[in-house]
């Protein structure tokens, strides 16, 4: 007898829905083994990462099979129309985009997510397992409404557009980029310096004043909490690959300690 196939609440939806600010991590390495022991964490969320990590079409694809419900964004490398459009048909109901400097780039990804006449995304729910291969019903009709778009904030540009960014017709919520947006103001690798703080305070509260719902990355716990405290909807707080460095390390540190 067939089962009912419909999509999972999308994380904007959950967003929505949740009493508090919602904690997750990163997940790097690629493996669907690895992505699955962190979708069995205590966390709220995963972000599988493809601009930075060794991610192509066929291992985000397993990893989505991994982490079954957890709710879970993928960071795409680029804008790209056509790699989106990849991503979409596979199944990604989360989108993060990286790098948005202008309003007219975050409208051109809210074109991208949607069918025509609304935007230009192409139109292949048939053979696609974003549609479960059209056994979610009345897929072309309902598509946009199981995806949410989030876009990074990474550049001085992108803080000072902040507010026409986050109030793009389609854009779901903004996402800051400490890391880059720290490289963009000159201080490559201090994310703890207070202009990249400002910067990012800047962005929690653009997104606070338009009710739109706004995340970040902060591996610091003491940056973590004052983000949180300044009003942030959803974190990052860790990634597997960096658990695994620090955990060995803190290993070899243990047992492999110089003897006089």
């Amino acid at each position: 007898m067939p089962f009912r196939v419909e999509p999972d609440p999308t994380f904007a939806d959950r967003l929505e829905q949740a009493g508090r600010p919602l904690v997750g991590m990163w997940v790097c390495s690629g493996s669907p083994l690895v992505a699955e022991i962190c979708a069995g964490s205590g966390l709220d969320w995963l972000l599988i990462d493809a601009e930075h990590s060794p991610n192509g079409l066929e291992s985000i694809l397993a990893q989505l099979h991994a982490v079954g419900p957890k709710p879970t964004l993928v960071r795409a490398p680029s804008d790209d129309p056509v790699l989106i459009k990849q991503y979409l048909d596979l199944g990604v109901q989360n989108l993060l985009v990286p790098m948005v400097d202008t309003p007219a780039q975050a409208a051109g990804l809210a074109r991208a997510v949607a069918y025509p006449p609304d935007g230009i995304r192409g139109v292949g729910g048939a053979l696609a397992r974003g549609s479960r291969w059209n056994r979610f019903e009345e897929y072309l009709s309902r598509a946009r409404d199981t995806i949410s778009l989030f876009v990074q904030i990474e550049s001085a540009e992108a803080v000072a557009n902040v507010e026409q960014i986050a109030a793009t017709p389609g854009v779901d919520g903004i996402f800051v980029g400490p890391s880059d947006l720290a490289a963009s103001l000159g201080l490559l690798g201090r994310q703890n310096h207070p202009d990249v703080i400002e910067a990012v305070e800047t962005c929690i509260a653009a997104a606070g004043r338009l009710g739109v719902k706004v995340g970040l990355n902060a591996f610091d716990p003491e940056l973590a909490h004052r983000y949180l405290a300044a009003g942030a909807d959803f974190i990052l707080v860790g990634a597997d690959v960096q658990l695994l460095a620090k955990g060995s390390d803190a290993l070899a540190a243990t047992y492999l300690q110089e003897t006089p």
